[in-house]
């Protein structure tokens, strides 16, 4: 299929996901993962398109910048026991559960296990951004909280998947140095040049912002290492500066919304195969009930503490995966050299897979997160207004308004 036709499809796709979720209310990011398996399965669509590819692995940056973009600074010191207790807990407890449900019932290898466990201890901040602009709590300190502890869980990932199977290369102490660098100076720079180049039709803000995202993706390249946390820092410390101008934060939202955003989601459904869920249905459910039990049951009582009655919402909201869970995944060609299990014998995406393992993707590992990328955020969503509390109520009021807005 040539580039430009399989553009016209998931554009098409793009467009029904927007009309469906302006009528029905339904979370867009939902639909369009809804879709995008859809269309993966009936069409064969080409879910690692160079394009497609690139675009969305843009927008899970450009996403985590805007995420950490809507953190007050102080609200995350001052929450920061919170964050870190949600945050670890959510990363340690699929974790330890779902490496130790691989290595005994599913009979993988100890690599393939340990893999397994990080892909499926991720939450989404991209998910969970996505979920929570939509409904106006983004601007809420609930929201708040959900970000800072998705972040946290996040860090443990990366931290845990560096530690076990990413060998740095040379480039990662330039990368450190250089992500260190705009940390720190960005937030020093941005007044004056927003203020001599800003708010022009041709947005050379919103530029400035890519050039930078960019460079941070060809350097945590380069480093083997990944651009997506020092993008969440580097919108944390600029969420001064959006404060003060939120009309440049608001079009850059429009941006990632109406352009960005859409391609991830939809990549994130194509590289689910139905065929090999349906055949391997018993230990897909071994694997999703590894992330959502110890999820469910180790993150709600800590939510009970520090989110009171948004407890549930915020439970949910922290049980979702896509993002870093593919990521994870992704390390079982290049990591994991063992004899593959039954269980990943039905696809690669759409493919068989072959003799050589280690050049293939856990099929069942991808599927389980796709789950955790649309049935958690639905039932936080489900919860209902009236049920999550007035600042909740609030916020979800204020939120359809600027939806409305943003055209998601």
């Amino acid at each position: 299929m040539e580039p430009v036709q399989l553009a016209a499809i998931l554009g098409a796709a793009v467009l029904l996901a927007s009309m469906v979720s302006v009528e029905l209310g339904i979370s867009v990011a939902l639909l369009e993962l809804a879709l995008g398996v859809a269309l993966g399965n009936v069409f064969s669509l080409d879910a690692n398109a160079s394009w497609l590819s690139f675009i969305a692995g843009f927008a899970s940056v450009v996403l985590t910048f805007l995420a950490g973009a809507e953190v007050d600074p102080d609200y995350f010191r001052e929450r920061l026991g919170a964050s870190l207790a949600i945050g670890v807990v959510s990363f340690a407890g699929p974790f330890v559960t779902a490496t130790l449900i691989a290595l005994g019932p599913l009979g993988w290898s100890h690599k393939a296990s340990l893999i397994a466990g990080t892909a499926l201890s991720t939450t989404s901040l991209a998910v969970v951004y996505a979920v929570l602009v939509e409904t106006g709590l983004n601007t809420v300190r609930v929201g708040k909280l959900i970000m800072s502890a998705c972040f946290v869980t996040d860090m443990c990932t990366v931290l845990a998947l560096s530690l076990m199977f990413i060998k740095p290369t040379v480039w990662f102490p330039v990368f450190v140095a250089v992500s260190l660098a705009l940390i720190v100076l960005l937030p020093r720079c941005a007044p004056w040049f927003f203020g001599r180049y800003g708010d022009r039709v041709i947005e050379p803000e919103i530029k400035l912002v890519f050039v930078l995202l960019f460079a941070l993706m060809v350097l945590g390249n380069e480093a083997n290492s990944q651009a997506v946390l020092p993008a969440f820092v580097l919108g944390l410390v600029m969420s001064r500066h959006y404060q003060r101008h939120q009309k440049e934060q608001r079009r850059m939202r429009v941006v990632a919304f109406a352009f960005l955003t859409p391609f991830f989601f939809l990549r994130g459904g194509l590289n689910v195969s139905l065929a090999a869920v349906v055949a391997n249905l018993g230990a897909l459910g071994l694997l999703a009930a590894a992330k959502m039990a110890p999820k469910l049951g180790l993150v709600f009582p800590l939510a009970r503490r520090h989110a009171g009655a948004n407890a549930t919402f915020t439970t949910l909201l922290m049980s979702t995966g896509l993002t870093f869970g593919t990521i994870s995944a992704l390390y079982w060609p290049q990591r994991a050299h063992h004899r593959p299990h039954p269980v990943l014998a039905a696809a690669d995406g759409r493919r068989a897979l072959s003799d050589r393992p280690h050049r293939d993707r856990p099929a069942l590992v991808l599927a389980a997160g796709r789950c955790r990328a649309t049935a958690p955020p639905g039932a936080a969503r489900a919860v209902g207004d009236p049920h999550r509390g007035v600042e909740l109520a609030a916020a979800t009021r204020r939120g359809r308004s600027a939806t409305g807005t943003l055209g998601t």
